[in-house]
């Protein structure tokens, strides 16, 4: 090839966005390939534009015109072209193309018409959008450009375009309604401009007046509100609400409605609304009503000698009266929305109320509770009880403000707090109430029943102690129904033995009562039998306790079974209680069938006095004050002593003949108050109440001794029989009585 020229090169060129755009190109003497390259980035090879359907290759390839016509070119057809001859390795100079916008037509920010209230000023925001370069705006009004507007221009994300923001401030004393305001937008793509238009009309905004009739009205009844407004232009609609929240239900200018208390303190308001804006007006109702809790009172919990501080406050129409007081008691302590307890101690705890009264109309109360810190308290049954060879458990009961800090199980010379010792474990567990801590044996045995327990529990206020013993649960203690429920095979066989021995009792008892009724008749010459004097209760017990020959069989089976006694001597004692009850059976007032309480009046009966030592304090049980540490009614005396006992088991003396309980075949059981004391005073305690008879009889020295002084100033059963009806029931008259168990 010859010398390669180029004839015509591209020049730089500005078009329109839309319009058509040649950039000429003419190369002699080459016949190669002509490439165009577009910022760097090869466009097409020859005629070969296939990847930009607006572009084209025109003009006579022989003649070595390579022109490129751009048709309705657009925004990214803007930057710099080239003509390459590439087999020459020449290219011409470069032509910029740039590429110009028109803004978008022109926007007032509310036009076509701007409602203006009387007297305000005016703000006119035009907006051009996607210029390039950016718009020019002018505002002209009738025909002349007004000055003073501000403006600001945004570069769009392309990198090209702008917008741009005209805003025109147009004072109160130079509008007037109905004229008409243009915004013109204008640049080198729109030299012309572009325009929008809006009309100025001065208007007013709603004048509103809210009437609420009728007023005062009491909580419950109908009130009518009404809304009366004047607008120009006219009113749209209303809008009705109570409190900031919507009523939805209201549309017009009228709202009727149910009072409560609620629209005393919530108004009620009105929004009328018409073209230019709207108008909010409010009114609360005089509504007369109960007391409300507006503040709420909190309960307290304080230390012994600090100050309690209680507030609430009541909120009523028309005013109340509030009224502090304590529950249960009838003084005012206050009649502001403040207590102030002073110094206060552990009785000053309890229930208070804060009383708020609206004369006419209705009275409030709230009840809040002061707790007073103080040493913890320990409520639980002083016996419980649990089956020998079993899993047995002993519950402490502790209420404690605050929480006890410690809390300790401690048996003759073991301490355990938690955890696992042995056969025993400790667990503590919280409730709302208080917490409850569990003594655990893994295996019960004989020793574990003659143990005194002790639970003490501490705070940093003080402590408490409760002492608790574990009985054996016999057989006369498992109904039928726990039978079934627990499904052990091995209770309902003992059910069947007991009840077999029962069946066998009534028949020896049948036989042998002929032979004891001569022996009888001998030993009531001395009976007075007074039907008056008679005072018969009749005990309703479960099916189980009913049966008292049962019960004989039981204590019986449960006596041979105690290895510690010899066999001679207990069934010669058998003989003896066989022998009692024939004697019992017969000794009936004739008159109504029933034991008579005087029969007794020549039979003495032996006092007990339990010692652990010389020093023993005994008081008289008709004026004793049953404490907690009193024994429960069920435990025998037999299982006292083991319980009281130290050492190892002793054969008791059964020489001494029972005096069993008049109109029952099972012993009667005593009552007896336990003096407080520590584990290693665990001896001393003295006789409170008995229901009926005593049960009692000898034992070895240092246990049982029978005060031989007393046994002469109590030479009849008097002296339990009243103690008894004083200590038992104190509605009751002073006289002796029975029970005839059913």
């Amino acid at each position: 090839q010859g010398s390669v020229v180029f004839i015509q090169q591209p020049h730089d060129l500005v078009v329109v966005a839309g319009q058509p755009v040649t950039l000429p190109c003419s190369i002699t003497g080459y016949h190669g390939m002509v490439l165009w390259v577009k910022d760097g980035l090869a466009l097409g090879v020859n005629r070969d534009m296939s990847g930009y359907p607006r572009y084209d290759v025109i003009g006579d390839h022989s003649k070595g015109e390579y022109h490129l016509l751009i048709q309705r070119t657009e925004l990214t057809d803007d930057g710099s072209f080239e003509c390459q001859a590439i087999q020459a390795a020449t290219r011409s100079r470069p032509a910029r193309l740039t590429v110009l916008v028109p803004p978008d037509d022109p926007v007032i920010i509310g036009a076509p018409v701007v409602s203006l209230r009387a007297g305000d000023s005016l703000n006119l925001t035009c907006h051009a959008n996607n210029a390039k370069p950016a718009a020019s705006i002018i505002w002209i009004r009738n025909g002349e450009v007004l000055n003073g507007a501000a403006y600001t221009k945004t570069l769009l994300r392309d990198g090209r375009r702008e917008s741009t923001v005209s805003t025109l401030h147009i004072s109160a004393s130079n509008i007037e309604s109905g004229q008409q305001i243009t915004c013109r937008a204008s640049n080198k793509a729109a030299p012309n401009g572009k325009e929008a238009t809006v009309t100025i009309d001065i208007q007013h905004f709603p004048l509103v007046n809210l009437s609420v009739e009728p007023q005062p009205v009491l909580e419950g009844n109908l009130v009518k509100f009404h809304c009366a407004a004047k607008a120009n232009p006219p009113v749209t609609h209303y809008r009705w609400a109570k409190g900031g929240s919507m009523i939805t239900d209201a549309t017009g200018d009228t709202y009727e409605v149910l009072v409560d208390h609620s629209f005393f303190t919530e108004p009620v308001s009105c929004e009328v609304t018409n073209a230019l804006g709207n108008t909010n007006i409010s009114r609360n109702v005089d509504v007369y009503f109960g007391p409300r809790l507006a503040s709420e009172p909190q309960s307290l919990q304080v230390d012994r000698g600090s100050d309690a501080v209680f507030s609430c406050a009541w909120i009523g129409n028309p005013s109340l009266t509030i009224v502090w007081m304590k529950r249960g008691h009838g003084v005012v302590l206050s009649n502001e929305n403040t207590l102030t307890l002073k110094a206060v101690r552990q009785e000053d705890a309890g229930k208070y109320v804060c009383r708020a009264v609206v004369p006419r109309v209705g009275v409030g109360e709230k009840e809040v509770t002061l707790t007073v810190n103080g040493p913890p308290t320990i409520s639980s049954t002083q016996t419980q009880q649990a089956l020998y060879g079993e899993k047995g458990q002993i519950k402490c009961f502790i209420r404690s403000t605050p929480p006890p800090d410690r809390i300790a199980w401690s048996w003759k010379e073991t301490v355990l707090e938690s955890g696992t010792s042995g056969r025993y474990t400790v667990e503590t567990v919280s409730t709302e109430d208080g917490v409850i801590s569990t003594l655990t044996m893994s295996n019960i045995v004989p020793a574990d029943f003659q143990t005194i327990y002790n639970c003490t529990a501490w705070n940093s206020f003080g402590s408490d102690t409760e002492i608790i013993r574990l009985k054996e649960q016999g057989n006369n203690q498992v109904t039928l129904g726990s039978v079934f429920s627990s499904g052990s095979l091995r209770l309902a066989v003992i059910i069947g033995v007991a009840v077999g021995a029962f069946l066998a009792l009534i028949v020896l008892i049948g036989t042998l009562g002929a032979f004891c009724c001569a022996r009888l008749q001998r030993n009531l010459k001395g009976v007075v039998s007074a039907k008056n004097d008679i005072r018969v209760e009749i005990v309703h017990k479960d099916h189980n306790a009913a049966r008292e020959p049962e019960d004989h069989g039981n204590m019986k089976q449960m006596m041979m079974e105690r290895s510690e006694f010899q066999q001679e001597s207990v069934l010669k004692q058998l003989e003896v209680l066989q022998e009692e009850e024939r004697e019992l059976q017969h000794i009936k007032d004739p008159t109504n069938g029933y034991y008579s309480v005087n029969t007794f009046k020549e039979q003495p009966t032996p006092t007990i006095s339990l010692t652990a030592n010389q020093n023993t304090e005994v008081r008289n049980p008709a004026t004793a004050t049953l404490g907690k540490h009193r024994v429960p009614t069920g435990m025998s005396y037999t299982n006292i002593y083991n319980t009281l006992g130290a050492g190892p088991n002793r054969l008791y003396d059964y020489s001494q003949r029972f005096v069993l309980g008049m109109g029952s075949s099972s012993i009667e059981l005593c009552e007896r108050e336990f003096q407080r004391g520590s584990l290693s005073d665990s001896s001393s305690f003295q006789d409170t109440q008995c229901d009926s008879s005593v049960s009692s009889y000898s034992k070895q020295d240092g246990y049982v001794q029978f005060d031989k002084a007393s046994k002469a100033s109590v030479s009849s059963s008097s002296h339990y029989s009243q103690s008894s009806s004083q200590n038992s029931d104190l509605t009751r008259p002073l006289q002796k009585r029975m029970q005839t168990h059913v």
